[in-house]
């Protein structure tokens, strides 16, 4: 049975996950500015519950953003050397599909709103809808004014999910419930690796590219 090993630190939260044997398991945990030296310890733990070695890993799947450009480059650095290392491939997922496949596993939402606050007074945004148990970008992920997101066309209730529903009603799209508080969560990194993998989407390590979104990662916004 394939056995994938996923991890995310594009946000304040650090998790990583495990499949192996067709079990699943993960560490999570919010820990804003410590992730460089928490995630390695992590991944450790995690194969050594499962009393597997790193050899084992058939493929890496990592969010590659958007999301906090040092959080994002942490995760490419570890996937690139474990990768390297390992010859093995990478399975990049975005971290907006993260939000909206989470909010599909615990809130049940088939059409999501994920938006993660980009600072600057922006947010990352895109619309998913489930398939078949994942969740599918309808559209395109953009990185915008809270004023100026909207949802994709087709009707039926909306979730929101993500640190951009923070903007509360400034966000220029209505929604039937939201959660604002939701991080990304590598357990739902796993489950959308997984459907890539048997696409046979998977990627040399080399290939492991962050996703900005936004092509200025420092200048502030003028205003």
């Amino acid at each position: 049975m394939t056995t994938l090993l996923a991890l995310d630190t594009a946000t304040e939260a650090c998790s990583v996950a495990l499949l192996h044997d067709g079990k699943v398991s993960s560490h999570y945990e919010v820990i804003p500015r410590l992730h460089a030296q928490k995630l390695l310890p992590m991944i450790k733990a995690l194969l050594q519950q499962a009393g597997i070695g790193l050899g084992q890993v058939e493929a890496i799947a990592f969010g590659r953003g958007p999301g906090a450009f040092t959080g994002v480059r942490i995760a490419i650095g570890v996937v690139q050397g474990l990768a390297f290392a390992l010859d093995r491939p990478v399975l990049p997922v975005s971290n907006l599909a993260l939000l909206a496949q989470r909010a599909y596993r615990e809130h049940g939402a088939t059409q999501v709103a994920a938006a993660i606050d980009a600072r600057m007074d922006e947010v990352y945004w895109g619309c998913y809808r489930e398939n078949a148990g994942e969740m599918r970008l309808v559209g395109e992920e953009a990185v915008l004014a809270p004023a100026a997101v909207s949802l994709a066309p087709g009707g039926g209730q909306w979730f929101g999910a993500g640190t951009g529903w923070g903007y509360g009603e400034r966000l220029a799209a209505q929604v039937a419930q939201q959660d604002a508080t939701l991080l990304p969560h590598a357990e739902d990194l796993l489950t959308l690796a997984g459907f890539a993998w048997a696409r046979g989407e998977a990627l040399a390590a080399d290939m492991a590219q962050p996703v900005y979104l936004r092509d200025k990662v420092a200048t502030p916004k003028a205003r």
